[in-house]
């Protein structure tokens, strides 16, 4: 075909005018840009353009410009072909117009009843259940856990020292708090002293019978001595064998010596501790409830591990009223955190207590306390119940997971904070998912995480029987893995609604076996103390428990699992008592251990052993 004959077949070019022109590249411009937009983003992994202005940034954004021009002119050039512009006239002709305005009108509908059921769907069944658990008592409103303020002169935690628990230090943009115990003699010498000769740390002899010992003062006395010398990177773990009354006399006048700086502050607590209650000045944020910062639990830990120190060296020393005001004092830091309704402050209360068992113990151990110390200390420890305490810690945290689907439904928080990806650009992909879909999926995001909330609490322990069964609380688990069986991201979010219990669903098993082990250390040491009266009295301990009845102790307490008596046994050097632990199985005494660690999963629970 010659070159006349193409001419004469080819349609020619339609070159628009100038006007034209300019309109068509802001309307191919105004398209192209948005798509630029995302595709640089998801490349670069942030949507902001400018990044964090650096000469990266820069380099993207000029690198997306050309990108943008250059399809900006390709696109403009592609639609002055002929084909292209019959297309264009033929795409918005007014038959094609008014076609896609009716489909268009259609999906409006259709998203509109889309949104408007399940909107309708999800609010009606969380209503439904939500009444249901109002009506049997069940708080669901976060702000009914945020403390009522009280006057100074009642709080114990109204002192200067716990004020400055809560002074934040700034640094540039950021700030945080600072463990004020962090700097003392007692963290310098606490590295350098060998695991086993710490507090309640009992000595593995070997692994299938951890023995409990006294605190190592002989040890502690060579750790300050390094400390104050500079010695502080050579962690030489000291551990000494001189356990006999005399030498432990002699290094806890040291150990002593070297606790004299915290002295006034540990004073200062003191003189706080008659008031009847206590409230820290805790910022409850309730746009954010899981930024809410406790930093003083930091610090009542290490208060109550340097009271301990200083009770044991003062029992060695021959100080037991000095020694009998400490534990009192490491009790009522535990009991402060009794209205902090976080599950994370139940569970330091818990370990506090621990702390504070392990200087009664050591007196008990060297028949340190007189009988009227041993009654005082029953009458604090009859006080405690770790399993109904349980309660409120478990009730907030799931008022918590309701605000947050709430504040998310509003906006005020993010979705990527639950998903916790570290890529930037889906993050807010997550963001702007959240923001579209319905906001009765929220409603049932609520309904399904507190069900899945309670399926983990049915049964799980009793307060007013003061049980746990953990025979329950594994098929509770057992049935938590059947309900996310067989999820994955789509149904997570779109079908099953679960992505509340999914991210925020704590592993609350675990929960009821430390308040349990909690309570067992206060049973076993208020047995312990009714035992050392009925030997101060009689020369021997007893054959049974029942003995104790009446005289020694009011009531008996049962073993929070099982809720038969606890196990006892008198022997040669003394008596043996325990739980059955969380196997419900007795195993004649001997303690659970995974190495040379206690385990507290496996085995029975000891009186002189901490289930940790």
């Amino acid at each position: 075909m010659s070159w006349k004959e193409i001419k004469k077949n080819s349609t020619p070019l339609a070159l628009p005018n100038r006007k034209t022109a300019l309109r068509r590249m802001l309307i191919i411009a105004a398209v192209l840009f948005p798509l630029t937009w995302v595709v640089n983003a998801l490349l670069v992994g942030s949507w902001n353009l400018l990044g964090d202005r650096n000469a990266e940034s820069y380099r993207h954004l000029r690198e997306a410009a050309v990108i943008f021009v250059g399809a900006v002119c390709v696109v403009f050039l592609f639609t002055l072909l002929p084909t292209t512009q019959r297309f264009f006239s033929l795409l918005f002709s007014r038959r094609t117009l008014r076609r896609c305005l009716i489909v268009f009108a259609w999906v409006v509908t259709l998203v509109a009843l889309f949104y408007g059921e399940e909107d309708w769907r999800g609010r009606r069944a969380w209503k439904n259940y939500r009444d249901t658990l109002i009506a049997q008592g069940v708080p669901l409103d976060f702000n009914a856990f945020v403390p009522k303020p009280i006057p100074d002169a009642e709080n114990f935690a109204a002192n200067p020292e716990v004020q400055s628990w809560f002074i934040r230090h700034t640094n540039g943009t950021t700030g945080s708090y600072t463990n004020v115990w962090e700097s003392d003699a007692y963290t310098l010498a606490s590295p350098l002293v060998a695991s086993d000769g710490k507090n309640s740390e009992p000595e593995f002899r070997d692994t299938r019978n951890p023995v409990p010992h006294l605190t190592d003062l002989v040890a502690w006395k060579m750790a300050f001595a390094s400390a104050q010398a500079g010695h502080v990177n050579d962690r030489p773990g000291f551990k000494s064998e001189q356990t006999d009354p005399a030498s432990r006399a002699e290094a806890a006048l040291i150990v002593l010596d070297a606790l004299k700086p915290i002295a006034p502050r540990l004073e200062e607590l003191r003189a706080a501790s008659s008031r009847p209650e206590s409230v820290y000045p805790v910022v409850y944020l309730l746009d954010n409830p899981w930024g809410i910062l406790l930093p003083h639990l930091a610090d009542i830990e290490a208060v109550c591990l340097r009271l301990d120190l200083r009770a044991c060296a003062e029992l060695a020393a021959g100080q037991i009223d000095r020694a009998l005001d400490d534990v009192k004092l490491n009790l009522r830091m535990a009991d402060s955190l009794k209205s902090d309704t976080f599950l994370v402050s139940y569970l330091v209360r818990a370990g506090v207590m621990h702390i504070a068992i392990h200087s009664i113990w050591e007196g008990l151990e060297e028949h340190k306390w007189s009988d009227a110390q041993l009654q005082e200390l029953q009458a604090l420890l009859a006080r405690y119940n770790f399993i109904a305490d349980m309660q409120p810690p478990y009730e907030c945290e799931r008022a918590a997971g309701i605000l947050t689907a709430d504040l998310l439904a509003k906006g005020k928080f993010q979705l990527n904070e639950l998903t916790t990806d570290p890529n930037p650009s889906r993050g807010s992909a997550a963001n702007a998912f959240g923001k579209m879909i319905p906001q009765g999926w929220y409603d049932l995001e609520k309904l399904n995480y507190t069900r899945l909330y309670t399926l983990q609490l049915d049964g799980a322990f009793d307060p007013r029987a003061k049980r746990v069964y953990p025979g329950r609380i594994t098929a509770n688990t057992n049935a938590m893995e059947k309900a996310f069986a067989g999820r994955n991201p789509f149904t997570t979010i779109l079908t099953r609604h679960q992505l509340l219990a999914v991210s925020m669903l704590p592993a609350l098993g675990n929960i009821p076996k430390r308040g349990a082990a909690a309570q067992v250390v206060v049973d076993e040491a208020l047995l312990a103390c009714a035992l050392e009266r009925y030997h101060l009295a009689h020369g021997q301990y007893p054959e049974h428990l029942d003995a104790l009845a009446a005289e020694f102790i009011s009531t008996l307490p049962h073993d929070v699992i099982g809720g038969e008596p606890y196990h006892y046994l008198r022997t040669k050097d003394g008596f043996l008592l325990y739980s059955v632990g969380w196997n419900e199985k007795d195993d004649g005494g001997h303690v659970g251990t995974n190495g040379r660690s206690t385990d507290i999963s496996l085995g029975d629970w000891v009186w002189g052993i901490p289930p940790k």
